[in-house]
């Protein structure tokens, strides 16, 4: 699906990247605050929901090739981050909803998760 269904799946704020959303698929996502968790289990082209907010996500997106970024419990990026993320051409939208709620609506749209290797607990 296009970065403009993801959008309208969860009611998603277009931060930056408005042009941009017909033209980028998205096939998967996943949602965290660590970014030791982003680097070890995101996938490239996946989409990225974050709580987090300064300009670290943006260059932890770019080094990972994940396309667009959404900022989740209505938490703003600072304007620095926007304008990083601008300068690459990098969507960067807010959900007003919880974490959990944007992944549940988001999965039930039909984008996959990012798979996490099985390990014993």
């Amino acid at each position: 699906m296009n970065l403009r269904e993801v959008s309208k799946a969860f009611g998603g704020i277009v931060l930056y990247g408005e042009e941009l959303l017909d033209q980028m698929d998205i096939e998967y996502a996943y949602g965290a605050d660590l970014m030791s968790d982003v680097l070890a289990f995101a996938k490239p082209g996946s989409l990225l929901l974050t709580g987090l907010t300064n300009v670290q996500i943006i260059r932890t997106s770019q080094m990972l090739d994940i396309p667009a970024v959404i900022f989740v419990r209505g938490k703003r990026p600072r304007e620095e981050t926007v304008k990083l993320a601008e300068s690459l051409k990098m969507p960067v939208l807010l959900s007003c909803k919880s974490m959990f709620e944007t992944c549940g609506l988001l999965y039930q749209a039909g984008l996959k998760p990012c798979t996490i290797p099985n390990r014993e607990v």
